[in-house]
C-alpha cells in the first residue's frame, strides 16, 4: 500500500527534503545566490552605515518571509553572529593597535607598550579617538553586510538543488560537495550518540581521553560509509566520461583559465577606485570565457538530470532586482561619492541619501514575487488506547 502524499511529505520534511509540490514550485536556487551576491556587491560600494543597515534589513526581511522550513535554512543566524564577531574584532584591533585616522576627540587612553625601532608604524595601546573607532566601524560594517548577504543566500537556496544545477564540467565537484553535506549530519549524530552512551555508562566524554574514545568510533563509521558509498557509485557507473578530441580539451583549459583570470582582474577593478574604468569590461569578458570553457568541458560528462529546475520569469525578476540594486549603487558612488562615503574627520553624523536608499528597496521584490514557503503539516495525533474494562 503506497503512502498518501501528506504522509510522504511528512517523511520528506523529517529527512530535510522539501515536499514534491513545494520542490516543483520553488524558485531556482541560482537566482537566490545571484540576488544575494548582487546585494553584497552593492554593499562594497559604500561605507554609509545607514545604507548598509538598510541592505541588512532588506535581506533579513526576504529571509524571514521566504525561508523554507528545512534544516539547512537555519544558517542565517550563524552568519549574523559571524558578522557581529567581525565588528567586535575590528573595533578591538583598532582600540589595541591604533588607527591611521587622525582624531581630536580622545575617548580614553590605554597604557602604551614601547616597541623597537624596526616596528615603526605599529603601536600597542595609546589614545583611542572617536574618529578612529568610527572609521573602523564603517569599514567593518561593509564586510559584515557582505557576510549577512551570503548568509541570506545559504538560508534561501537549497544546496542540493543548487549543486544539481551546476554545469557538466563541475559535476564531480558537485557530487563531492553533496556527499559532504549528506555525511556531515551523520557525523554530528554519531558524536552525540556516542557521548550520550558514555555518559550513561559513567565514563568521561570531555578532555583528550574522551575525544579519543569518541573520535575513533566516529572515524571508523565514516570510513565504513565512505567504502559503501564508493562501492555503490562504482556499481552505478560513476566516473564515466565521453571521448573528446585533444583540441577541444586544450581549448577548454585555455578558455577556463583565461576566464578565471579575467574574473579575478575585473573583480579587483570593481573593488578599487583606480580600476573602475576597466573593471566591468574585463569582468564581462572573463565571465563569457569561463562560461564557454564550462560548456565545452561539460561535453565530457555523460549524465542526465532528474527533474531539472527551470529558470522561469520569477527567477529572472529576482535576479534583475539584485542587479538593479548593484547597478544603481555603482551609479550613486560615481555621481555622489560624499553621500556614500561619509567622512570621519571632522566627525559628522551620516545622512541617508534618498535615491540610493530607494534603490536598495528594490531588493525587496523577491518577497512579493516568489511563493511563500509551505508550513510543514503536523503529524496526526495517535489514537488513544481503548480503556480496559474492570474484571
Amino acid at each position: 500500500m503506497r503512502p498518501t502524499d501528506p504522509a510522504r511529505n511528512r517523511v520528506r520534511g523529517a529527512m530535510g527534503v522539501p515536499p514534491r509540490d513545494q520542490r516543483l514550485g520553488a524558485l531556482h536556487p541560482g537566482a537566490w545566490w545571484l540576488w544575494a551576491l548582487a546585494l553584497g556587491t552593492a554593499a562594497t560600494r559604500t561605507t554609509n552605515p545607514l545604507l548598509l543597515a538598510l541592505l541588512i534589513a532588506v535581506s533579513a526581511y526576504v529571509v524571514v518571509t521566504r525561508r523554507p522550513h528545512a534544516p539547512w535554512s537555519r544558517s542565517y543566524g550563524a552568519f549574523v553572529k559571524l558578522a557581529l564577531a567581525v565588528l567586535l574584532i575590528r573595533l578591538l584591533f583598532t582600540t589595541v593597535l591604533g588607527s591611521p585616522i587622525p582624531g581630536t576627540h580622545t575617548l580614553f587612553t590605554l597604557p602604551e607598550v614601547p616597541l623597537p625601532a624596526w616596528a615603526q608604524g605599529i603601536r600597542l595601546g595609546g589614545g583611542v579617538t572617536a574618529e578612529g573607532l568610527t572609521f573602523a566601524l564603517y569599514d567593518a560594517m561593509k564586510l559584515a553586510t557582505l557576510l549577512i548577504c551570503v548568509g541570506a543566500a545559504n538560508a534561501l537556496a537549497n544546496p542540493s538543488r543548487l549543486l544539481k544545477s551546476l554545469p557538466g564540467a563541475l559535476y564531480e565537484m558537485g557530487v563531492a560537495v553533496v556527499v559532504a553535506l549528506t555525511f556531515a549530519p551523520n557525523l554530528i549524530a554519531d558524536v552525540q550518540r556516542l557521548r550520550a552512551a558514555r555518559r550513561l555508562r559513567g565514563r568521561p566524554d570531555h578532555g583528550v581521553r574522551g575525544l579519543l574514545q569518541v573520535g575513533l568510533p566516529v572515524l571508523e563509521g565514516a570510513l565504513e560509509r565512505s567504502v559503501a558509498l564508493a562501492a555503490a557509485m562504482d556499481a552505478r557507473g560513476y566516473g564515466r566520461t565521453a571521448q573528446v578530441p585533444p583540441a577541444v580539451r586544450r581549448t577548454t583549459a585555455a578558455l577556463t583559465l583565461t576566464g578565471l583570470l579575467g574574473v579575478c582582474a575585473g573583480t579587483y577593478g570593481l573593488l578599487t577606485a583606480a580600476g573602475g574604468t576597466y573593471g566591468v569590461p574585463v569582468l564581462l569578458l572573463g565571465v563569457a570565457a569561463a562560461l564557454a570553457g564550462l560548456w565545452l568541458g561539460g561535453r565530457r560528462t555523460v549524465r542526465t538530470r532528474y527533474r531539472p529546475d527551470r529558470w522561469d520569469a520569477r527567477a529572472w525578476s529576482v535576479t534583475a532586482s539584485g542587479a538593479a540594486v548593484a547597478a544603481l549603487m555603482f551609479l550613486a558612488a560615481a555621481r555622489d561619492p560624499a553621500a556614500l562615503h561619509p567622512g570621519v574627520v571632522p566627525l559628522v553624523a551620516p545622512s541617508l541619501p534618498l535615491w540610493p536608499a530607494a534603490a536598495v528597496l528594490i531588493g525587496l521584490l523577491p518577497a512579493f514575487v516568489t511563493p511563500a514557503p509551505d508550513h510543514p503539516s503536523p503529524a496526526p495525533a495517535p489514537a488513544p488506547a481503548p480503556a480496559k474494562e474492570p474484571s
